[in-house]
């Protein structure tokens, strides 16, 4: 027998069928009039991650919604991630209550507004209170949605996307490009020299609205670090990768001992970019001094 019971799946089954630990952000986006609109989401995530020439996130939203018209309309937004304040929570929360024209939800809003970092002059203002931003814009010629338009609030008609753009009669997902990260000068100091457990931001968790009357979420504790496994690699086993790599650049002994740490699955990849830099700089040989090169490389372009 099963220690499972079996739970119907129905709409918006992460909150109604299950306890789901999501973000909160506030999205920044810009109303017709040209003031910027905030919006509460947690079905934000990562898409894009890595392989293509950018990045970005997934929103999944109401099209209905300011925030969903906005984005139809001008395409860029601000994903703005709030700290677990209770405060400022409850403003969030506020700010959720659909139907609230922007000028309504903004009237008495206690966020401090400021100009980001991302270019152009059509872009929403960002929260002076947010530890992180990420300043986007939506790629709507992704599935065919560069044609989708604002305007339609009681439902749009079919034909739907799959994945981009206006994806149901009520629903949309926008794929968003990923064009500034800001952050704030502690969170930042920890991602450039070395995080601690002191430096992570007051990230709430929020389940959802989940019981018809509360809005339910849990303040932040302090992380717990988790060392990770070491696996090193056998100097025979890297020798064996780095000699089949490239048939013109090749690896000393010392060099294939700076690779024996990198994970098996990601070994191909930093090969190849060692060969890349190496035929970038005219080497056929890649030795230890090389290898202290490019790795001194990649720590100044993880700095920038």
């Amino acid at each position: 027998m099963s220690s499972f019971k079996d739970l119907r799946i129905v709409d918006n089954f992460y909150q109604t069928s299950a306890y789901y630990p999501m973000p909160t952000v506030l999205i920044s986006t810009l109303s017709p009039d040209g003031k910027t609109n905030l919006g509460p989401y947690s079905l934000v995530s990562p898409y894009y991650i890595a392989g293509k020439d950018y990045y970005a996130m997934l929103l999944c939203c109401r099209n209905s919604s300011n925030t969903a018209q906005n984005i139809l309309r001008g395409s860029k937004c601000a994903l703005n991630f709030i700290t677990d304040d209770r405060k400022t929570f409850k403003e969030a929360v506020r700010l959720g209550f659909p139907g609230d024209t922007t000028e309504e939800k903004m009237k008495d809003c206690p966020f401090r507004l400021e100009k980001g970092l991302a270019e152009g002059s059509d872009r929403p203002q960002v929260m002076s209170d947010a530890y992180q931003v990420f300043e986007c814009t939506w790629v709507r010629e992704l599935d065919g949605a560069q044609d989708d338009q604002p305007g339609e609030l009681n439902g749009y008609p079919e034909p739907y996307h799959d994945f981009n753009g206006i994806t149901s009669k009520f629903g949309a997902h926008f794929i968003l490009k990923v064009d500034k990260i800001l952050m704030k000068e502690k969170q930042y100091n920890g991602i450039i020299n070395g995080v601690k457990a002191k430096d992570f931001p007051r990230v709430p968790v929020d389940y959802g609205y989940r019981d018809s009357k509360n809005f339910w979420y849990t303040k932040f504790r302090r992380p717990i670090p988790e060392l990770l496994p070491v696996r090193e690699a056998s100097l025979e086993s890297v020798r064996y990768a780095a000699d089949r790599i490239d048939d013109t650049v090749k690896f000393t002994d010392a060099a294939c001992m700076k690779l024996i740490k990198v994970p098996r699955i990601f070994l191909p990849t930093a090969l190849k970019g060692c060969v890349k830099w190496a035929k970038e700089n005219g080497v056929t040989l890649i030795d230890e001094k090389e290898m202290d090169i490019i790795n001194d490389k990649r720590a100044k372009e993880k700095m920038k």
